[in-house]
C-alpha cells in the first residue's frame, strides 16, 4: 500500500528522523493558514502517489502566505502528469505546506528487500535528488549498500560507514548516522516493503533532514497495523483495483487488450508471459486465489469486462483447491448476467475438469476451450485481433 509524502514523514518523525515543519492542506484557506503558522517562505507540494512532481509543476516555492494561497489555488484540483502517473495523470486533492531550508547538499537514503540475500538492504548515495534507477544504471558504484540483519537494524558502525562514504562532513556524521538508524527502525516497525528519503539533505548549518519521503507498506502485514491501514487513499488507486480488493481478488490493471483470469500468482505471471510470447498484450494481472468460489469468479469476470480496452478474455485455471466445476459455474453465471460479446478462451486442468468442461458445453455460450497454455494463448491472441 502506498501512502503520501506527508504521511511517510509523520511515520519517520515518530522514530526520530528529522523532517521539515509542515502541514497538509485540502483547501486554499487551509494552505494560507498553514503558511502563516510556519512563517517565512514555504514550499507548496502536491500530494499524489507518484514521483516527479516537481518536474510536472506540482512543487512551488512561495515567499509568503499570500503566494502560498495563490499557488495552492493553482495546484489543488490540477491534473498532475509525471513519468510515474502515465499520460492520464492524477488529480491533486491535497498539498503539503512546508518550511524551506538552506540546502547545502542533496543525498539519497533507501531501504529495500534484497531477494538474493533474503534481507533488507540499506542504500545510500551522494547523488540525491535523482531517480535511484538512473544512478544505478549510470554510476552503480556510487550506491553504497549495507545489509540489515533481521531484528538488529542498522548498526552504528554501518551508519557511520555510509555517512562518511557519501561525503557527510565529520561534524554532521553523528546526526546523519542517527537519522539513518531511525529510518531503519521505522521501516521495520511499519513492515514497509520500501522506504526512501530522496533527497536527504545537509543544510548550510550542518543539520540533516528528510526533505522528501516515500514509504510503501506491505499489504500482507496490514492486519497488525490498523492505524496505518487508515492512511489508505483510495482516490489514488485504480477504481478497478479498489473494486477487486472488496472481493479478496488480487488485481492489477495493465495496458494491454487481453484480460487474464488465473488462480495462483506464479501461474498468473506465466500466463502473462505466454500471452506476450504469442504476440498479445495482457490487460491485467488477476489471481482469483486457490479458494475462490463461484461468486468471486463472477465478480472477477465483471471487473475484467469493466475495462474498455479488453478485446478478449483468457481464463487459465489449474483446479486444485479451486475445482474446475466451480470455475465453470461462476464463468457461465457471469457470462449470462453480463451478456458478454467478446471472445472467451478457457484452459482448465485438474479437479473435476471433465465436469467443468461439461458445464461449459451445456451452457450454450460460445466459449473456446483450449488444449493447453500455448494453445490458449495463441487462440486468445488471434480472437483479440492478432499479434501486435
Amino acid at each position: 500500500m502506498k501512502i503520501h509524502e506527508y504521511q511517510a514523514k509523520a511515520i519517520l518523525a515518530q522514530y526520530g528522523v528529522p523532517v521539515p515543519r509542515g502541514e497538509v492542506a485540502y483547501t486554499v484557506e487551509e494552505a494560507e493558514a498553514a503558511a502563516k503558522k510556519i512563517g517565512g517562505s514555504v514550499v507548496v507540494k502536491a500530494q499524489i502517489h507518484a514521483g516527479g512532481r516537481g518536474k510536472g509543476g506540482g512543487v512551488k516555492v512561495a515567499e509568503n502566505s499570500d503566494e502560498a494561497a495563490a499557488l495552492a489555488k493553482q495546484i489543488l484540483g490540477m491534473t498532475l502528469v509525471t513519468h510515474q502517473t502515465g499520460p492520464e495523470g492524477r488529480v491533486v486533492q491535497r498539498v503539503l505546506i512546508e518550511e524551506t531550508l538552506p540546502i547545502e547538499r542533496e543525498l539519497y537514503l533507501g531501504i529495500v528487500l534484497d531477494r538474493a540475500q533474503g534481507k533488507n538492504v540499506f542504500m545510500a548515495s551522494a547523488e540525491g535528488g535523482m531517480e535511484i534507477e538512473e544512478v544505478a544504471a549510470r554510476n552503480p558504484e556510487r550506491i553504497l549498500k549495507e545489509p540489515l540483519e533481521p531484528g538488529m537494524g542498522l548498526m552504528g558502525f554501518q551508519a557511520r560507514k555510509l555517512a562518511f562514504g557519501i561525503g557527510i562532513p565529520a561534524a554532521s556524521v553523528n546526526a546523519a548516522a542517527a537519522a539513518m538508524a531511525a529510518l531503519a527502525r521505522a521501516t521495520e516497525a511499519a513492515d514497509a516493503s520500501l522506504a526512501e528519503i530522496n533527497p536527504f539533505i545537509l543544510t548550510k548549518d550542518g543539520k540533516v533532514y528528510a526533505l522528501d519521503a516515500k514509504i510503501n507498506l506491505d499489504d500482507n502485514a496490514l492486519y497488525r497495523h490498523k492505524d496505518l491501514l487508515e492512511l489508505r487513499d483510495r482516490n489514488e488507486e485504480d477504481p478497478l483495483e479498489v473494486e477487486a480488493s472488496r472481493f479478496g481478488l488480487n488485481y492489477i490493471k495493465l495496458d494491454g487488450s487481453i484480460a487474464c483470469m488465473v488462480n495462483g500468482a506464479g501461474l498468473a505471471m506465466a500466463t502473462m508471459d505466454i500471452v506476450k510470447y504469442a504476440g498479445g498484450s495482457p490487460a491485467n494481472f488477476l489471481d482469483v486465489g486457490g479458494g475462490a468460489n463461484a461468486e468471486q469468479i463472477r465478480n472477477a469476470f465483471r471487473i475484467l469486462l469493466s475495462d474498455a480496452s479488453v478485446k478478449a478474455v483468457f481464463i487459465n485455471i489449474f483446479g486444485g483447491i479451486l475445482r474446475c466445476d466451480t470455475l465453470a459455474t461462476g464463468v457461465v453465471s457471469a457470462a449470462r448476467e453480463l451478456n458478454i460479446h467478446i471472445p472467451v478462451v478457457i484452459r482448465m486442468e485438474g479437479t473435476n475438469v471433465e465436469k467443468g468442461r461439461e458445464i461449459l458445453r451445456e451452457s450454450g455460450l460460445n466459449f473456446t476451450v483450449a488444449d493447453g497454455m500455448k494453445d490458449g494463448a495463441e487462440k486468445v491472441v488471434a480472437l483479440a485481433g492478432g499479434a501486435k
